[in-house]
C-alpha cells in the first residue's frame, strides 16, 4: 500500500537516495490521477526510496532490523519529528525500571506518607540520573566524532541532525517495560540484550547520517559508555543508589 507515502513533501526539498545516500531532489513525480513514478537516482540507477510504497508497518520492521536503507528514509525522507517526545518516554521507561529494581531492594511496606513522598521523589531523582547518563553518553559520541570528524559536522544543522538521529535510535529502550511486565528469571539477561539492540542502532544511525564506515561509529560509542560509565562512578561515590 502507499499509506507511508509523503504526499505533503515538496518536490524541490533535498533528498537522499536510500541505496548509495547520493543526493535527489525527489522521491517521485506525480502524473495525476493516481499514477506515480518513483524517481531514479543518478549515481546508482536505483529507485532514489522504494520505501515511499511500503507500508510503515514494513519500514519499522526494517528499522528494527537496522537496515541502513530504512534509516535514510526515516532521516531523510520523512519528516518526523518524535525525537523530543521518543526520549522523554524512554527516559521514563528507564527511570521507572530503575526505580522498580530500587523498591525491590529496599523492602520497605511502610503506608506512612512520607515514605510514598520518598518513593515518589525516589523516581524523580532516577529519571534526572537516566538523563544525565544519556546526556553524557552522547557528549562522549560528539566530542569524538568531532574531534576525528570534523568535516563532518562543520555546522549547527549537522549537530541537530546527529542528534535526531540519535535520540529516534533509542527507541529499543520502549522495550524495557515489557521485559519487567512479563518477568521472569532471564530478566537481567533480556535487559543486557536491550542494551546491546540500543547501541547497535545508535552505531547504525551515526554510519548513516554522517555516511562513515563502521568501525568510527563503535569507536565513539565506546568513549560515549566511558563517559557515561564516568558519570555513574561519581554518583555512586556520592553514595547514591544508580
Amino acid at each position: 500500500g502507499r499509506s507511508g507515502l509523503p504526499r505533503a513533501m515538496a518536490a524541490l526539498g533535498a533528498y537522499r537516495c536510500i541505496e548509495c545516500n547520493g543526493e535527489a531532489t525527489e522521491l517521485y513525480r506525480d502524473y495525476q490521477r493516481g499514477v506515480l513514478r518513483i524517481s531514479i537516482c543518478k549515481s546508482c540507477q536505483k529507485p532514489v526510496d522504494k520505501y515511499i510504497e511500503y507500508d510503515p508497518v514494513i519500514i519499522l520492521i526494517n528499522a528494527v532490523l537496522c537496515k541502513a536503507q530504512a534509516y535514510r528514509h526515516i532521516l531523510f525522507n520523512t519528516k518526523i519529528n518524535i525525537h523530543g517526545k521518543l526520549c522523554i518516554f524512554c527516559l521514563l521507561c528507564e527511570a521507572y525500571i530503575r526505580w522498580l529494581q530500587l523498591q525491590d531492594s529496599s523492602q520497605n511496606t511502610d503506608p506512612d506518607d512520607l515514605i510514598r513522598y520518598a518513593k515518589e521523589w525516589d523516581f524523580y531523582r532516577m529519571f534526572g540520573i537516566a538523563s544525565l547518563e544519556q546526556t553524557s553518553f552522547f557528549i562522549g559520541i560528539f566530542i569524538t566524532l568531532w574531534w576525528m570528524t570534523p568535516e563532518m559536522l562543520k555546522g549547527k544543522s549537522d549537530f541537530i541532525l546527529l542528534l535526531k538521529a540519535l535520540l529516534l535510535s533509542t527507541y529499543g529502550k520502549l522495550l524495557l517495560i515489557p521485559a519487567v511486565i512479563w518477568e521472569h528469571d532471564y530478566t537481567p539477561l533480556c535487559l543486557a540484550f536491550i542494551k546491546v539492540f540500543v547501541l547497535i542502532s545508535n552505531s547504525q544511525a551515526i554510519r548513516v547520517t554522517l555516511n562513515l564506515n563502521r568501525i568510527l561509529p563503535w569507536f565513539a560509542i565506546f568513549f560515549g559508555l566511558i563517559l557515561e560509565n564516568g558519570v555513574v562512578c561519581l554518583f555512586q561515590k556520592m553514595g547514591w543508589d544508580v
